[in-house]
């Protein structure tokens, strides 16, 4: 599949009815891009993702925790994911390059220009939201959350719908600085108290406030989780073109 970076944005695609044509179009694009996201995905081995603001620099403080946070999990042996770009992704994915844990990026096509960054040994970019959203969750095992906006908040509340509805279990969340997210807390517990939020259906959701207690937090759930993944092996197939680098598969 091309590179999501080469094709025009589709921004007809959610403004109502269109041709049957163009909607079965976009039906393929659609399959084409999920496709792509398997081939590409399907040996990285379990994940932990990070997501956060991707406006924070070098210099910033969540940068230098979520960049040995990472180096932490990459450690123990897990994947590390995330969007792909800048700011807080940066520095998760460049925890895991200074470890030699595989770092992984799912980058999405913006109206202005989103690069990937330079930490990265798999590096994929979408064009949809929802896509790009689904391939996060269906290869990690845990999310870390660090302070971010409106696209963090999103990804977050997505895992949650999915953990209280039951299209996933056993997903660790953890947040990180309960100053920062005092007030959606907040809004949780106002959430629990008018009984649109079950407490129980919060017990994944894990707030730390340092690098110890996240790591601590992190590796108590991820080690039997670890155990279960590589339960679940596949080997190479001819017919999609994979094969053996450095004793890691590689996709064509």
């Amino acid at each position: 599949m091309p590179s999501a970076t080469n094709k025009r944005i589709d921004l007809s695609f959610l403004e109502g009815p269109r041709t049957r044509w163009q909607e079965l179009t976009s039906v393929a694009s659609i399959a084409s891009e999920f496709l792509y996201g398997f081939r590409k995905l399907h040996f990285v081995g379990p994940c932990v993702t990070f997501f956060g603001s991707a406006r924070f620099t070098e210099e910033h403080p969540y940068y230098q925790v979520t960049r040995e946070m990472a180096q932490r999990v990459g450690q123990i042996g897990f994947t590390i994911m995330t969007g792909g770009g800048p700011g807080i992704m940066e520095a998760a994915n460049r925890g895991a390059r200074d470890v030699g844990a595989r770092s992984v990026g799912c980058n999405i096509v913006l109206p202005f220009e989103q690069k990937p960054n330079p930490y990265l040994d798999v590096s994929l970019s979408f064009e949809r939201f929802f896509v790009r959203k689904v391939l996060l969750l269906k290869y990690s095992v845990a999310f870390v959350v660090m302070p971010g906006g409106a696209g963090t908040l999103d990804e977050l509340f997505e895992a949650i719908t999915l953990i209280q509805t039951g299209k996933i279990k056993n997903f660790p969340i953890l947040l990180y600085d309960s100053t920062y997210w005092a007030p959606m807390l907040e809004q949780i517990e106002r959430m629990v108290q008018e009984g649109t939020l079950n407490r129980k259906e919060l017990a994944f959701v894990q707030v730390a406030d340092s690098i110890e207690e996240a790591g601590t937090f992190l590796q108590d759930r991820l080690v039997l989780m670890w155990q279960e993944a590589r339960g679940r092996k596949d080997q190479p197939k001819w017919w999609f073109l994979e094969d053996r680098v450095n004793g890691k598969v590689r996709s064509a």
